[in-house]
């Protein structure tokens, strides 16, 4: 059996939790920190660090507000973070069989 020419991922993308964040970004507007933190069952300070990478990637873009007097954390995906997630995607299918 040959095997095709597997592409590389992204090693910014391919973290369980970076992963899991920009799945979710490319689908909606806007995630909230809380949301993304239930959405992928981490800590505060794990999910906190993984958006720090992908927002000084520039995947990823922050909006620091206030909801009457609550302080509120708001993540989107960038034109940038929306090409390298379609590449990843990409890459990953080339380790699929071919006619899959």
């Amino acid at each position: 059996m040959t095997a095709g020419k597997l592409e590389p991922l992204d090693p910014l993308i391919h973290s369980q939790v970076r992963l899991a964040v920009l799945s979710i970004l490319v689908s909606v507007e806007n995630a909230d920190f809380n949301y993304l933190k239930q959405a992928t069952e981490t800590t505060d300070g794990n999910l906190s660090t993984h958006l720090t990478k992908l927002e000084e990637a520039g995947y990823a873009a922050v909006l620091k507000a206030f909801r009457g007097k609550k302080p509120t954390t708001t993540y989107s995906v960038t034109p940038k973070g929306k090409a390298a997630f379609a590449r990843y995607i990409k890459a990953l299918e080339s380790y699929l069989p071919p006619g899959r």
